[in-house]
């Protein structure tokens, strides 16, 4: 999965816990034959702390929309779930691509026998799995109609005359070319794909791992149901959805064309954890449960109640984790509180790969530029804020400061690694503000613009009881160094769609990691990218050198002296501020089976099983 714009803390809007539970069983008639009872259906209960949006990959943003897309919908490659570090295997390729020696061209053969879920567009007859439908999930994305946020990832890779056929796109009056061939996207017949690039694309594979971006669709079904497609996800993959009400309940279904698929890894040799699951779950068919709930709960206590008294299965990072304000209770000192541990709820702690950040518009007339004062400016706001200040008292100790963009467990991540953009230096901020002429000429405490005018900041911020405790973090370290700090408030959604169209000043959010190469993330401060990946809307000539160089080479000395370079000018000129590296604390009841965290992607429902006589034995 690509990288994924959230919010920076757990969501905690006011909204009733769904309760996710069925309708009691009927009682038999007399005199009517009695019917030997059905195993009880395998139903898998979880929870986003946030609203989805759309499920049509080419449109959707959202990191809670593409966990379920991910479920739906498959790309050519996945990840071994077991394995660590993370290795790629085939979904519906057959087999490991082949490539040329410069990593120019590459071939994929598909797996023959995979059909789509059933819909009524296909008129009651399988519809077969053939390559077309692989390649018109990129051609999707590169559609200017579609405004996919990954459009500008796509066009860095290079595929031979995709980003040509896109420019043509945009002109008035003219649609996208599906139908021509493309060179750099060559069907050599129907079921074998080359992708021909530009430049040497070393880690091409795991662009392929994409499902919930660039799966394999249905030419026909997009356009048969046009824009509801959002409503109508039709794939290949284990679930196919069933019922949708908009933020407040999602359910998937087991997809009865879903091929035989057996469950099968390879954990690391010393890996005693993984081993046992292998052991436990090996051959089994997935996916192993019948049913996905998935209910909308975004406010913090309803959270936490719900999975206590079991109305929820699981509280996992990315799409709900244990609520910051629970943590002490949950692991008090990093440990499962004993009264969980004694309903056997299962913990799984971890530093993710992911970041807390704060972006300074690029474009701004106060706070963007590349003239020394604006960006003394920024690294002077840096310097004055404490992220131990945060950690302590808003995240309650579950994060650590972030040194650099590179996340944790990510190639280019060293945590010897030590930058400014994690320093707390209030009196060099003031000096620094001083330095380029950010002083109080009118004596009131605050500071002035070096041309005389007023300094006042403009943070975007959302109306929950946590962003209060962000924002109060960062009046007082703002006040410290004499800079006022207006705070907006408005719904995520709205922020994030601001922040697009380039009229927020400063802004908050999250970032996680979408495969295990660290350039992934130094992609936001990518000049291309700017207005989409690249929020800040930095433009760096030598940053964007430096990343077209990464692009090329292979993994070794020289490319890991290049993410030293990105690090050090990420910091230097501070178009965001990095902030911490969260903790997860993922709790599961005793009754789900066969979890392990996913780093980079975030299909895994239909690798778990649940047990029902379980869960009502503990009522």
């Amino acid at each position: 999965m690509p990288r994924t714009t959230q919010p920076a803390p757990p969501r905690s809007r006011q909204r009733r816990a769904l309760l996710l539970g069925g309708l009691a069983a009927p009682l038999a008639t007399p005199g009517t034959a009695q019917v030997a009872p059905q195993a009880p259906a395998k139903v898998l209960r979880v929870m986003f702390n946030s609203a989805e949006t759309s499920f049509d990959p080419a449109r959707i943003s959202d990191l809670y929309s593409r966990t379920v897309t991910a479920h739906i919908f498959e790309s050519l490659y996945g990840y071994d779930h077991l394995a660590r570090p993370a290795r790629v295997v085939p979904r519906l390729a057959d087999g490991m691509p082949e490539h040329n020696a410069d990593f120019t061209v590459w071939t994929v053969k598909l797996k023959t026998g995979i059909v789509f879920a059933d819909d009524p567009v296909f008129g009651g007859k399988p519809r077969p799995l053939v390559a077309a439908d692989v390649a018109y999930g990129f051609l999707r994305a590169a559609d200017p109609a579609n405004k996919s946020s990954f459009a500008s990832e796509v066009e860095s890779w290079g595929l031979r005359g995709l980003n040509a056929r896109r420019k043509a796109a945009m002109a008035p009056g003219t649609r996208f070319d599906y139908d021509t061939p493309l060179e750099g996207i060559q069907l050599l017949d129907a079921h074998t794909l080359r992708f021909v690039l530009d430049k040497p694309r070393p880690r091409f594979l795991t662009k392929l791992t994409f499902n919930s971006i660039l799966p394999a669709q249905a030419r026909e079904v997009v356009e048969h149901y046009g824009e509801t497609i959002g409503e109508h996800p039709v794939g290949t993959g284990p679930f196919k959805l069933k019922q949708w009400v908009r933020g407040s309940k999602i359910v998937l279904e087991r997809n009865p064309q879903f091929r035989e698929l057996r469950y099968d890894a390879q954990p690391a040799a010393d890996d005693a954890d993984g081993h046992a699951l292998l052991a436990r779950f090996k051959g089994r068919r997935l996916p192993m449960v019948d049913q996905v709930e998935v209910a909308i709960i975004e406010e913090n206590q309803p959270q936490w109640l719900s999975f206590l008294n079991g109305e929820i299965d699981a509280l996992v990072a990315n799409v709900g984790s244990v609520p910051l304000e629970f943590a002490p209770l949950a692991v008090p000192n990093g440990r499962l509180a004993p009264n969980l541990a004694r309903r056997g709820v299962q913990l799984h702690r971890n530093l993710r790969a992911d970041s807390a950040l704060l972006f300074f518009n690029m474009d701004d007339p106060v706070v963007g530029g590349l003239a020394p004062e604006k960006v003394a400016l920024r690294r002077a706001l840096s310097l004055a804020y404490d992220a131990d200040r945060e950690i302590r008292l808003v995240r309650r100790g579950q994060a650590v400061p972030a040194q650099s963009p590179v996340m944790p467990g990510t190639r280019g991540y060293d945590p010897a690694f030590r930058s400014a953009m994690s320093a707390y230096d209030p009196a060099r901020a003031r000096a620094l503000l001083d330095l380029y002429g950010y002083v109080d000429r009118d004596g009131d405490g605050f500071r002035e613009l070096p041309d005389g005018r007023p300094l006042v900041l403009q943070m975007s911020t959302e109306p929950e009881q946590i962003y209060r405790l962000f924002n109060d973090v960062w009046r007082r370290c703002l006040l410290a160094i004499g800079v006022r700090c207006e705070f907006r408030i408005a719904q995520w959604p709205t922020n994030l769609k601001s922040a697009q169209g380039g009229t927020l000043q400063m802004w908050m959010l999250g970032d996680s990691a979408a495969e295990p190469d660290g350039q992934d993330a130094l992609r936001r401060w990518y000049g291309p990218e700017s207005g989409q990946g690249n929020l800040a809307r930095f433009r760096l000539p030598a940053f964007d050198a430096i990343m077209d160089r990464m692009q090329t080479l292979p993994d070794g000395p020289e490319r890991d002296a290049l993410f030293l370079e990105c690090k050090k000018l990420a910091a230097a000129y501070m178009p965001y501020k990095v902030l911490v590296h969260r903790i997860a604390n993922e709790l599961l009841h005793p009754w789900v089976g066969g979890y392990r965290r996913a780093p980079f992607w975030n299909d895994w429902w239909h690798m778990v099983d649940v047990d029902p006589a379980l869960r009502a034995a503990h009522g």
